[in-house]
């Protein structure tokens, strides 16, 4: 793994509220403030939080699926968020999406093979006949037969659609695939098969994942580093391993508290959060998680922590640590 492939710089995305008559701007819901990382080549890098903390959202600006409010976001040196609706389309050939839904994501009246194809044709990449020689190699490589070609989405189990999901996505060779709660979906006996398989296509391709989850059993299995938000706001940052060995921020440690032990003579100490997630829409000053904290303080009330290296390589952003106080 050398050098950064994505870099992300203050991204924001808020989306308007409208109201009254004449459906005037009312207020915003901060769906992503400020979140900075990058994603170095060969890696995988997990996005983990509750539902609603903008993780998703994150991933679709990446892709200008959603246009972000400010902020950069560079692929390959070059930020896409200027790119022309031209340049972006050839920008996605090298950056790819696989989607939480294995069956909304999939074109029901089409078949398999006209699924994959249509990434080709729409790249310009190959004549008629290497395009159905790519879609019937692609399909034996996610682990299908190459006769499923024929046949469409709604003949095949959860699994095998996201198979063919990330068959889709792997169509024009990219660099980075964005995955958005990829195995979610997915009986458990599944899902560690589909995670099994994107691990054996990073290798084979030299693939860099962006991995978007709720779940941090699974993020761990199949992430390099990993990032924690909440309310919109990245709050932890570091290896996938000192995550788990030693959370900083007080959030990272109430969910890594919620996973549970399959050993029932394993005495687990949970943390419980009190209160709801605060509205996106009014968020609280200061620390967006003071209000659910157990250590909150009353700096916590009033100023915004900081991102900061505690330790190489693992950062925070909260104020019971010194060097992260201002």
């Amino acid at each position: 793994m050398t050098g950064a492939l994505l870099e992300v710089k203050e991204l924001k995305k808020f989306f308007p509220i409208n109201g009254g008559i004449l459906g005037k701007k009312v207020g915003e819901v901060k769906a992503v403030d400020s979140v900075t990382f990058s994603v170095k080549r060969g890696e995988t890098l997990g996005l983990v939080g509750e539902s609603g903390c903008g993780k998703s959202t994150t991933g679709r600006m990446l892709m200008r699926l959603i246009e972000p409010t400010s902020g950069q976001v560079i692929f390959e040196g070059n930020d896409i968020t200027k790119l022309s609706e031209k340049e972006i389309r050839k920008a996605r050939k090298d950056m790819q999406m696989v989607f939480q839904d294995p069956f909304a994501s999939l074109n029901p009246r089409q078949t398999v093979e006209k699924i994959l194809e249509e990434p080709l044709i729409v790249h310009g990449i190959g004549n008629k006949e290497e395009r159905q020689q790519k879609v019937k190699a692609m399909l034996e490589v996610v682990g299908l037969s190459s006769y499923h070609a024929k046949r469409y989405p709604h003949q095949f189990s959860g699994g095998q659609r996201q198979r063919i999901g990330i068959a889709r996505a792997l169509m024009t060779n990219p660099k980075l695939i964005i995955a958005d709660e990829p195995v979610s979906a997915l009986d458990v006996s599944i899902q560690s098969q589909v995670l099994n398989l994107m691990k054996d296509l990073q290798k084979e391709f030299q693939l860099t994942y962006l991995f978007i989850a709720h779940d941090l059993g699974v993020v761990k299995h199949i992430s390099d580093r990993i990032g924690v938000m909440y309310l919109g706001r990245l709050v932890e940052l570091t290896t996938s391993d000192q995550l788990y060995d030693m959370p900083m921020h007080p959030y990272t440690q109430a969910l890594l508290s919620s996973i549970p032990i399959p050993d029932p003579d394993v005495k687990q100490e949970r943390i419980l959060l009190k209160g709801d997630l605060p509205s996106p829409s009014n968020p609280p000053l200061g620390c967006a998680f003071h209000t659910r904290c157990t250590s909150c303080m009353e700096i916590c009330k009033s100023t915004r922590p900081e991102m900061v290296e505690l330790e190489p390589g693992h950062f925070a952003a909260c104020h019971l640590y010194p060097s992260a106080k201002q």
